[in-house]
């Protein structure tokens, strides 16, 4: 299954997700002063100086015990830029060295990112968060024609719309376009509305490409405008033909026997709110100042405080605790919230591309104190232990945790190989399958569409979607055969089965492909 960001926080989230707390409306002229909130934890004066001072330790360690191959940090404090670095180098094998300037696919930090693009239509009046879709894209649905009527931008903002986990990711793996993903969502099974949060690129995707409409310009031209621009983020854009083109940006890398290489390269435009911005530590510290800050930057009011408000408060629990004494993590609209042993709130998120890509963000409101870690390599948990160490030792004056084990575990899990069989031997003793002839044709599902079985240098190949992507098939047992599959459409060793179906006259009537049945899609008929 494609990874994007296979969201790294959704699984474990107990173990994983980065905490937060509300924050109070500061600069919203309707609201009362809240009261004074108390902690459990003091932070005395020098602390969170002393963790700055220690970032350059932290990033030379973890770059030496992960060998990712470049780094780029940023940490805000007090409305400024308090560190700004990089580590490493952008593309290994060459010279240029990373620096606070170094552009990086930023995968799923786009949602956050994305998500103070609709606070300033919200506070525009262009939109409101619980705006229907169907408002603004009259073509869109989904396969309960009411909830297609009633979701909401802040429905998919919160991950709440009962579309399941990663919906639409293997559609856009194999090329399908934005619009052609959005539309196929309708032939997805719901779970219940509003009921649960199931992590959706592509639902999230719908929300922002909604307000967009309404504002009556491009996702892409409007996070410019309305974001990028008055901040002056000058090299953060949601195009990828503006990241590549950068002379200065980060390549992806992968974990390979000798190391980390890059060798491939992840194109998200078709589901760039939710994966496809990019940016620089020095960017994406104005822009987090901002957040902390009330939507308030360089003495002005960028995103009204009110609109921005219901993105960085819990609208939906990740998940529920593993027992009544541990916390609960939640997810606002485009943003983990959550609460730490502190008592102190932090609002978070993590980013990830299978082709090679790793970021994590980090927030503490009651300390006007962020962290930015974005990394060139896939995820293996060194930003996310990174900035944890760091919030650690700004509200600790210690680390508290082997963060550096609990992550990399966590990240060996999720970035495990796909498939039953993935790992596994061919039986020694095996039923002959059909002629390859037998299998050749044309199979349909109106999800994925046509899927082409034809011989070629007698082996069967089999080809899927827009972009023509072929697997060669390798026979296992008797109507079954399995393909390899790996960055970037899945993790490294990944293998996928494919079960033909046979009738009593030996004829093939289907298939099922395993690696697109992710969604309970992956049932083909024969033409």
């Amino acid at each position: 299954m494609p990874c994007y960001l296979r969201h790294i926080l959704s699984r474990g989230a107990a173990a994983l997700a980065l905490a937060c707390a509300a924050m109070p409306p500061a600069g919203a002229a309707d609201a009362a002063a809240p009261p004074a909130q108390t902690f459990g934890v003091d932070v005395p004066a020098g602390q969170v100086d002393a963790a700055i001072a220690r970032l350059d330790e932290l990033a030379k360690k973890t770059m030496q015990d992960t060998g990712i191959p470049g780094m780029a940090i940023a940490v805000v404090k007090g409305g400024a830029t308090a560190y700004a670095k990089g580590f490493g180098v952008r593309k290994a094998g060459e010279p240029a060295s990373v620096d606070a300037d170094t552009v990086f696919q930023l995968a799923s930090l786009s949602k956050p990112l994305g998500a103070t693009v609709i606070a300033a239509q919200v506070g525009k009046g262009v939109i409101a968060w619980d705006t229907p879709i169907v408002k603004q894209l009259p073509w869109f649905t989904l396969s309960d024609p009411w909830v297609g009527d009633h979701v909401t931008i802040g429905d998919m903002y919160a991950h709440r719309s009962g579309l399941p986990d990663h919906a639409g990711d293997d559609l856009e793996a194999l090329g399908y376009s934005r619009r052609q993903v959005l539309e196929r969502l309708r032939l997805v099974p719901l779970r219940p509305f509003r009921a649960g949060y199931a992590y959706t690129n592509f639902g999230l995707t719908a929300g922002a490409i909604a307000a967009a409409a309404a504002a009556g310009k491009d996702w892409e031209t409007l996070s410019q405008e309305s974001v990028y621009e008055p901040l002056g983020m000058a090299s953060t854009s949601s195009r990828f033909a503006d990241f590549i083109q950068h002379t200065n940006h980060a390549s992806g890398h992968v974990k390979t026997a000798d190391g980390f290489k890059p060798l491939y390269s992840r194109q998200p435009d078709p589901q760039t709110p939710a994966g496809g911005a990019s940016s620089s530590a020095n960017d994406m510290a104005k822009w987090m100042n901002m957040v902390l800050h009330n939507g308030r930057y360089g003495g002005k009011q960028i995103i009204s405080a009110k609109a921005l408000l219901p993105a960085l408060v819990p609208q939906i629990p990740m998940g529920m605790p593993g027992s009544v004494s541990a916390r609960t993590s939640f997810y606002g609209y485009g943003f983990i919230v959550d609460t730490q042993a502190s008592g102190r709130i932090v609002l978070s998120h993590s980013g990830a591309f299978e082709a090679g890509a790793a970021t994590s963000l980090l927030m503490i409101p009651s300390l006007d104190l962020g962290i930015i870690v974005l990394s060139n390599a896939i995820p293996v948990g060194a930003v996310e232990a990174l900035s944890m160490e760091f919030a650690d030792l700004a509200q600790y004056g210690r680390i508290t945790r082997d963060w550096r084990s609990l992550y990399a575990q966590a990240m060996a899990g999720i970035m495990a190989p796909f498939g039953t069989l993935a790992g596994q031997k061919a039986p020694t003793y095996s039923q002959p399958p059909l002629k390859p002839e037998a299998y050749a044709g044309t199979y349909f599902n109106e999800y994925y569409g046509s899927v082409h079985a034809a011989v070629r240098d007698g082996k069967l190949v089999l080809t899927i979607g827009p972009a023509k992507t072929s697997f060669t098939l390798i026979h296992w047992d008797g109507n079954r055969y399995v393909f390899a599959i790996g960055p970037p459409n899945a993790p490294e060793g990944s293998r996928s089965t494919v079960d033909f179906s046979v009738d009593d006259a030996g004829l093939v009537q289907g298939m099922q492909v395993e690696f697109l049945d992710t969604s309970g899609m992956g049932r083909f008929v024969r033409r």
